[in-house]
């Protein structure tokens, strides 16, 4: 009797290796280089510094950043998997620290960037044609008096639109999502450095007395301005770690990740420093202090070197570099939260791979979800400084890894700086998180209860593997 032979079993539906190293260095650049280049330099001006020093904090969070690269780099060559922090951390300490990364991740670091960068492309959008608030009449009604859902209701809404539709080009396949990356990361630069241009060579410097601190409203010692300076800094600096989560999207990752971030990482700190520099030359501090919170202040700048005309190239420059960061973004943290629902951590739908498009549609709806929540409960600043709270302390436990992993022999190979890099990551993680909590308790705290709304979604997860 002949027994019929089986089906063959069909293969699981993967993610494709779409990228090389310079679509990874485009796609670093394209995610650092956001908005906080064309915003922070009001803060800055407003925080007490000189120019010299507020110089010196892109330099030092260039710095530091770098070596957050290097560090990483000996991650690199422990797999080939998506995820990045979270698969490192996974490998390293086990599922606990990794889910805290992933939960974090999607509760405020993707989900919060996605949500920030969309309401300051849409505020770009009302600065060049106002927006009507149809939901003007309950504009006044607030949740504890913090969160107003219906104020800049205009805003919220294209925000929110934007980022659907963005989602939805993700959701086509990761090769347009690339190419649209590539197409507005050339742009983003090549806009910059004709900023830079115009400021270095057809003006001259301001009369007034750049270098010259600005008087704060409130007495704080230089260290305090400084660190707070280096929150606003690292804010521009951040996503730099994001190529990581797209590992299994890379072609020879162990080797073009590294290379790709620390290519993206050393464009973004060239066109930081540079493009400072001509803020800070063009205008005095006291002059760039005063801009007011509805006007950004690479736009006054621009105004000041080319009239209306710069004003609204450089609102159309935020634009696009906005639109490109933000499709960069979704596109890179999604997989986080698509490892991890590979591994039993999140919602099991998140892990599913579209079959026709491969890419994980799940996880992106489940991104588009919560940030668009984020967009109208929360503030474009209060969001930043969330995130790179939150992103800190991660930063510095995955130096702590490389020590480990590197001591137990599973990082065979050499890793550039060690162990000098991962000791400078380690002090400056615990300096930086220890003065935020002690100078902003209430943002501390409010950051640390989102990472623990994580432990109860943790137990849920576990119990459903040991019953699997």
């Amino acid at each position: 009797m002949k027994i019929p032979e089986k089906p063959p079993v069909a293969a699981p539906v993967t993610l494709v290796r779409a990228f090389g190293v310079v679509s990874g260095t485009l796609l670093v650049a394209g995610i650092v280089v956001g908005s906080g280049v064309f915003k922070k330099i009001v803060p800055l001006a407003q925080s007490g510094l000189s120019a010299e020093w507020i110089l010196a904090a892109w330099m030092v969070a260039g710095l530091i950043t770098i070596c957050g690269a290097l560090n990483l780099s000996g991650m690199a060559s422990l797999t080939e998997e998506s995820g990045g922090i979270y698969e490192y951390l996974r490998l390293s300490f086990g599922n606990f620290a990794s889910f805290l990364f992933g939960w974090t991740d999607f509760a405020i670091i993707g989900s919060a960037s996605v949500a920030a960068l969309a309401f300051i492309f849409a505020q770009s959008i009302n600065a060049l044609m106002p927006l009507p608030n149809p939901a003007q009449a309950w504009a006044h009604l607030s949740i504890g008096q913090l969160i107003y859902p219906f104020a800049d209701s205009g805003i919220k809404f294209l925000a929110i639109g934007t980022t659907a539709a963005l989602t939805w080009v993700n959701y086509r396949g990761v090769s347009g999502s690339g190419r649209l990356s590539n197409i507005f990361t050339a742009a983003k630069i090549g806009g910059i450095l004709l900023l830079i241009f115009a400021g270095l060579f057809l003006a001259s410097p301001n009369s007034g007395n750049t270098s010259a601190a600005v008087v704060p409203t409130q007495s704080v010692s230089l260290a305090s301005a400084f660190f707070g300076a280096l929150l606003s800094v690292f804010w521009a600096y951040d996503g730099w770690v994001d190529l990581s989560f797209v590992t299994g999207e890379i072609k020879n990752p162990r080797r073009n990740v590294p290379r790709a971030i620390v290519g993206g990482v050393s464009i973004a700190i060239v066109l930081y420093v540079l493009v400072n520099y001509v803020y800070l030359r063009t205008l005095p501090l006291a002059q760039l202090a005063a801009v007011g919170p509805n006007e950004i202040g690479a736009s006054v700048v621009a105004e000041a070197l080319l009239g209306k005309w710069g004003k609204t190239g450089v609102t159309v420059l935020i634009l696009v570099s906005v639109f490109g960061t933000l499709n960069a973004v979704l596109l890179s943290h999604t997989r986080v939260h698509f490892r991890m629902a590979q591994e039993g951590f999140f919602f099991r739908s998140a892990a599913t791979v579209h079959p026709r498009y491969r890419t994980p549609y799940r996880a992106l709806a489940y991104t588009l979800t919560w940030s668009s929540l984020l967009i109208i409960s929360g503030t474009f600043e209060r969001l930043t400084d969330l995130v790179i709270f939150a992103t800190f302390l991660f930063y510095g436990l995955l130096a702590v890894a490389v020590v480990k992993m590197k001591r137990q022999g599973r990082i065979p190979g050499p890793v550039p700086g060690f162990p000098f890099v991962q000791i400078v990551l380690i002090l400056f993680a615990l300096t930086f998180t220890g003065h935020t909590l002690v100078t902003q308790p209430t943002q501390s705290l409010l950051g640390f209860g989102l990472i623990l709304t994580g432990l109860p979604f943790f137990v849920y997860f576990r119990r459903r593997q040991t019953r699997a």
